[in-house]
């Protein structure tokens, strides 16, 4: 059987700020977005915090309408601000009881051409057992395996399963699986928490019993893990570590009740030398596929961006049972955008411009003997 696993960047829409061309074009927007969504949910709002909040909600775009470029302010009830014609936006509300109402990313469909991409890249993988990262919710993945990867004479998959997870942005993690690899058992870690009482992970950690035509179940945890795009870097690390460890102890306490053929995959943010990693990487008896002899990097190693050392950072993790059953792997970079001059990778027909790409992220693959 093969298992994949793809970071697809969201299937159909996504926050427009986020089809930016480059991160930093897009961070100052996120950053506003957040702090003004802070603000707005204060109790009180001083004079300081009103301040504040207009310059913010000029800052998005939205001294005049309460629709801006990335931006849409939602008052229900109440009264939050003043616009008069003449002078600056004035905030009237005394605090959150005031209003009712929600600061929202604009959403936009993704170039429907860099959709069917997607599609080609999953069809060009043929797993058995897929894991997605970065999609919408089940819906749309349902909607996107039954006509969009028909529409580009792609295998459909029997089976679709997105559990909501923590991100308000509809960032989640999700699987699909052919015929003969049924879905059983299914645990949700949205509600783990640290010492703080604070919940670990961004998104999830779902844990998949998948059924295998052998009658061997296999187990996955699909993993999401913070990312180092927002906030600083040492907080960023502190929170995947934190995660990490989490994910540590599930996948302990699944091999401590028999569960021997057990894989953690998916997006995890950072590089194999990583102190975040290390309680996955160097304090498990898991074993990164990208180290078996069969693994095949197409000279390149790194699974994102310009697919270097410094950007490996999607995974396949196989317990021992597993690692024994491995034939062979690779990573799947046909709708990554290769650069023109020269072109890194060879890539798909149809990607023709960067914002057709498939995602920025490779396709990582394995073959289990199971």
């Amino acid at each position: 059987m093969r298992l994949a696993s793809y970071n697809v960047e969201n299937l159909f829409n996504r926050a427009k700020v986020m089809n930016l061309g480059a991160w930093r074009e897009g961070k100052p927007v996120l950053e506003a977005f957040a702090a003004l969504n802070s603000l707005l949910g204060e109790a009180s709002y001083t004079a300081a915090r009103k301040s504040r909040m207009a310059a913010l909600l000029i800052e998005l775009g939205l001294e005049k309408s309460d629709t801006g470029p990335y931006v849409t302010l939602r008052r229900n009830r109440g009264a939050l601000l003043k616009r008069p014609k003449t002078g600056g936006l004035e905030i009237t509300a005394q605090g959150r009881d005031d209003w009712v109402g929600s600061l929202e990313l604009i959403p936009e469909p993704i170039n429907h051409v860099a959709i069917q991409n997607t599609a080609r890249v999953i069809a060009d993988l043929k797993a058995d057992v897929l894991a997605v990262v970065e999609a919408e919710n089940r819906t749309a993945l349902l909607g996107f395996n039954d006509k969009v990867i028909t529409a580009v004479g792609g295998q459909p998959y029997h089976h679709v399963m997105v559990i909501d997870g923590n991100d308000e942005r509809g960032i989640d993690v999700g699987l699909l699986t052919a015929q003969g690899y049924p879905i059983g058992e299914m645990y949700s870690h949205v509600d783990d928490r640290d010492s703080k009482g604070q919940r670990v992970f961004s998104r999830d950690c779902p844990e998949y019993t998948i059924q295998t035509p052998s009658g061997r179940p296999l187990v996955l945890l699909i993993n999401h893990l913070k990312s180092k795009g927002y906030g600083s870097l040492a907080q960023s690390s502190a929170r995947r570590r934190l995660q990490a460890l989490r994910v540590q102890e599930i996948y302990q306490r699944l091999r401590d009740v028999g569960s021997d053929h057990v894989a953690v995959v998916g997006d995890f943010n950072d590089t194999p030398d990583s102190e975040a990693l290390a309680p996955l990487l160097q304090q498990t008896d898991l074993r990164d596929v990208a180290g078996h002899p069969a693994f095949e990097d197409g000279g390149r190693p790194g699974t994102y961006g310009a697919c270097t050392a410094a950007n490996k950072i999607d995974y396949i993790l196989l317990s021992p049972a597993l690692w024994a059953l491995c034939r062979g792997g690779g990573i799947d970079r046909l709708g990554i955008w290769p650069g023109v001059r020269p072109a890194k990778w060879p890539v798909l027909e149809t990607l023709l411009e960067e914002n057709q790409a498939a995602s920025d992220h490779a396709a990582v693959w394995c073959d289990l003997d199971l």
